[in-house]
C-alpha cells in the first residue's frame, strides 16, 4: 500500500491481501468479509490493487445511477472479453455509448411484441417434446429443456427464416454447445470463433439479398446506424450478435430452470401461477402482449426466482475517477465488488431472505420499490433485454404450467455453480405429467 493510498479514507478490512476470482471461494470469502466487517469493506489484493466490497443499497445505487460515469467495468471480465469480444457487454466509453443508442431501438416494445409468435411457436415444440417425455414415462432434464427452448427462441428471433435455412440445416444447431458447456475456457472460446465464420456468410448474404424483407433482431442490427449515420464495422457486428446470443438465452435458461425447480417444491405458488394463467391465457389464440403483461403474479415469481438466484452473481467496476462512498474515499484505481446474491439475501433488506415468497413483489407493496434489487443492473447499464426476457418467461410459463405438472425426484438442493452464470451445480430433473 502506497502512503498516498494511505492517507485516504478507508472502510474497514482485513490486515492480509485476499483474492477474489468468480467462484464458490470467492462467495465465501465476500460472505465472510460481510459478516466481520459489515456492507463497505476494503481490502488489497495480491497485486497491490486497492479493492472495496460494497454491500450497501444506497452506495450501490450511486456507484450503478448516480455517478456511473465516475467507473468502467472491473475486474473479472476478460473471460466474457475473450468469448464475446468488444460487444455491450464488455465495452466502456464511447464506444458503449455509441452501440447502445445504435441497438436500444430494436428493443423496443413494438418490436419485442412482433416477436411474440415466435415464443408461442417454440413453446408449442418443447409441450411436443415433453408430451412423448410423459407417454415415455421418462423425467425431464430441465436444465437442458429450459436452455434449448432459450437458445432456440434467441436464434429464430435474431436470424428469423435464415434458422432453419442455415444453422439447423443439417438437424444440429453449431450453437448448441453454448447451452451444455458451462465452462467459458478456451476449447469453448475456439467453437465460438469458428461460428463467427458462420454468421459473417449469414450477415454477408443478407446484405446481398437488399430486396428480401426480414424481420428479426439481425435485420435490425445491420440497419443501424450511429449519429453520424454509419453502421456497425463487420467487427463490431460479430461482437454484438455474439453478446445477444449468449447473453439473450443464459438469463432466460437459468432463471426459467430454477424456477420450475421452486415451482414443483411449492405447490401453493403452483396452484396460483396455473390459476392465472387459466384466465388470462386460456388458449395460444390468448397470447398477446396485454394478455401476458397482466400475468402479475407470474411476474412476482419471476422476479423473486431472479432475487434468490440472479444470473450474473457477482460483477466489477474499476474508478477511473476520483469518489466518495459514504464516509469514504475511493481513490482512483480502486477496484469495487458488488454481488447481486448477497445483497439479495441480506436480511435488512430482505426479511427471511432464504424463502421463496412471490408475494415480496406484490405490485402494491410500497416498501418493496425502496429495496436493493438489480439482477438485470441498475442505470445506464442495465440490460436492453429485460422486457424481451419477462416477456418469454411468461409466456413459457403461461402455456406450459397448465399442461404440465411437474414433480420432483427428491428433496436434495441441486447446489451452485458460480461461474461468470449463476448455474445450477447438476441438472435439475423433473417428473413431468399430463394435468
Amino acid at each position: 500500500m502506497t502512503e498516498a493510498q494511505l492517507a485516504y479514507r478507508r472502510p474497514p478490512g482485513p490486515d492480509q491481501t485476499i483474492t477474489l476470482g468468480i467462484d464458490q471461494e470467492t462467495l465465501a470469502t465476500l460472505e465472510a468479509l460481510q459478516r466481520e466487517f459489515g456492507d463497505m469493506v476494503s481490502m488489497t489484493r495480491p497485486n497491490g490493487r486497492l479493492a472495496y466490497f460494497v454491500n450497501d443499497a444506497d452506495e450501490v445505487r450511486r456507484i450503478l445511477v448516480r455517478r456511473h460515469s465516475k467507473y468502467r467495468k472491473g475486474p473479472g471480465f476478460e473471460r466474457v472479453k475473450m468469448l464475446l469480444g468488444n460487444g455491450l457487454i464488455v465495452s466502456d466509453g464511447d464506444v458503449w455509448r455509441r452501440a447502445r443508442t445504435m441497438i436500444q431501438p430494436a428493443f423496443s416494445r413494438q418490436n419485442v411484441h412482433r416477436l411474440m409468435t415466435v415464443m408461442v411457436e417454440c413453446c408449442d415444440r418443447r409441450a411436443a417434446r415433453w408430451g412423448d417425455l410423459v407417454a415415455r414415462g421418462e423425467n425431464v432434464n430441465i436444465t437442458e429443456e429450459t436452455s434449448d427452448f432459450a437458445l432456440e427462441l434467441i436464434l429464430i428471433s435474431i436470424f428469423g427464416s435464415d434458422y432453419e435455412r442455415r444453422i439447423v440445416t443439417q438437424g444440429e444447431n453449431p450453437f448448441a454447445f453454448l447451452s451444455r458447456d458451462s465452462t467459458r475456457d478456451l476449447g469453448v472460446v475456439l467453437k465460438v470463433r469458428k461460428l463467427r465464420e458462420l454468421l459473417m456468410s449469414i450477415i454477408d448474404d443478407r446484405r446481398g439479398a437488399a430486396g428480401e424483407n426480414h424481420f428479426d433482431f439481425l435485420s435490425m442490427y445491420i440497419k443501424a446506424v450511429d449519429k453520424k449515420g454509419e453502421p456497425f464495422t463487420d467487427a463490431e457486428l460479430l461482437d454484438e450478435l455474439m453478446t445477444l446470443i449468449v447473453a439473450g438465452f443464459e438469463t432466460s435458461a437459468n432463471t426459467l430452470n430454477w424456477v420450475w425447480y421452486l415451482i414443483a417444491k411449492h405447490p401453493d405458488i403452483e396452484k396460483k401461477l396455473v390459476d392465472e394463467a387459466a384466465r388470462i391465457l386460456p388458449g395460444v389464440s390468448a397470447v398477446n402482449a396485454d394478455a401476458v403483461n397482466a400475468m402479475t403474479y407470474t411476474q412476482q415469481t419471476l422476479e423473486e426466482a431472479l432475487r434468490l438466484y440472479p444470473p450474473v452473481w457477482l460483477f466489477t467496476r474499476r474508478a477511473h475517477d476520483e469518489d466518495e462512498l459514504d464516509d469514504y474515499d475511493v481513490p482512483p484505481g480502486t477496484d469495487i465488488y458488488l454481488s447481486p446474491f448477497i445483497l439479495h439475501r441480506t436480511e435488512r433488506y430482505w426479511p427471511d431472505p432464504d424463502t421463496f415468497d412471490p408475494e415480496r413483489f406484490e405490485p402494491s407493496d410500497k416498501a418493496s420499490k425502496d429495496r436493493p434489487y438489480f439482477p438485470f443492473s441498475l442505470g445506464p447499464r442495465r440490460c436492453l433485454g429485460e422486457y424481451f426476457s419477462f416477456l418469454e418467461m411468461k409466456v413459457h410459463l403461461g402455456l406450459l404450467l397448465p399442461r404440465f405438472r411437474m414433480r420432483l425426484l427428491d428433496e436434495k438442493e441441486p447446489g451452485l455453480e458460480l461461474g461468470i452464470n449463476l448455474r445450477s451445480a447438476t441438472d435439475i430433473y423433473l417428473q413431468p405429467e399430463e394435468r
